[in-house]
């Protein structure tokens, strides 16, 4: 597994602590606190490649916190781990800047396997060359993480910017569901396509005044980029 410096805000120490141990027993350097406002100002330290956020924390909860780191870095990837399991917790997750999001009690083993997802994922776009995308009027940088339109600039979080590039990757063809969730998340469950309900229904916000830009669902298959 890629070693990484990860941030990991928790305010249960038992929890905190076994997680941190098993953590760094996979070869990781772990930065641990307990509370969101501490967390938040390690993180403006630099030097993390990955953030793992409780949901239920003092000061600032990890919804606040992601949000806040997502201002200054839109491509980190983030991982909330919570007691929370309802689904709109899940999805107000999604949607304010989470890229994945595990249900305590966790499998330790299901946390260091999206570490290491995550960590792989980002190591290849780093050693790819980059590639530039024209849609309409628009500009996609998939290595900046940015969608340029009109001279104004957006940021991507890296889920948005991979489920972009695999669909213009694969303009035209039929991509099915559980293909395009073992692409990007490394599984296929129930969740997860709920998960990828969401960041589709951004990339269509983004892409509203192209008309060139449509993404077609293929009921109980899966989704097509149109040509």
């Amino acid at each position: 597994m890629q070693s990484a410096k990860l941030l990991y805000v928790e305010d249960d120490e038992t929890i905190g602590v076994l997680t941190k141990e098993s953590l760094e027993s996979a070869g990781h350097e772990v930065t641990l606190f307990v509370n969101g406002l501490e967390g938040l100002e390690s993180y403006h330290s630099g030097g993390y490649d990955l953030c793992i956020l409780d949901v239920m924390l003092p000061d600032i909860d990890g919804f606040t916190l992601a949000e806040k780191i997502r201002e200054s870095d839109p491509a980190i990837p983030i991982i909330f781990v919570t007691a929370r399991s309802l689904k709109e917790d899940k999805l107000k997750g999604l949607n304010t800047g989470g890229d994945d999001y595990i249900t305590k009690p966790f499998d330790i083993e299901e946390l260091l396997l999206k570490v290491k997802i995550f960590l792989k994922r980002k190591s290849i776009s780093h050693d790819s060359p980059s590639e530039i995308f024209l849609v309409g009027e628009y500009i996609f940088n998939p290595e900046e993480l940015t969608l340029h339109f009109k001279g104004e600039k957006k940021s991507l979080t890296k889920r948005e910017s991979d489920l972009l590039l695999l669909f213009l990757q694969n303009k035209g063809k039929l991509l099915e569901r559980a293909f395009i969730l073992e692409s990007l998340w490394g599984e296929n469950d129930y969740f997860l396509g709920r998960s990828l309900d969401v960041f589709i229904s951004r990339l269509r916000k983004y892409f509203k005044n192209e008309p060139t830009f449509e993404i077609e669902n293929i009921h109980g298959v899966g989704f097509r980029l149109k040509n």
